[in-house]
């Protein structure tokens, strides 16, 4: 049986590029992270929405 750890934070939220992929790390609430695997595309489009509803 695995050792049961106490989760202490997951961590800052993120972006790496990882071959033609850019991988976003977004810490959630209740403890672990979202991750999402975007192409240069998606990720303009993203950059996008979140523009329009943060200005």
């Amino acid at each position: 049986m695995a050792a049961m750890k106490p989760r202490t934070g997951d961590g800052p939220m993120e972006v790496t590029k990882e071959g033609r992929s850019l991988i976003m790390r977004v810490p959630i609430d209740g403890g672990g992270r979202l991750v999402v695997e975007l192409n240069a595309e998606e990720a303009g489009k993203l950059k996008d929405c979140l523009l329009t509803v943060t200005t």
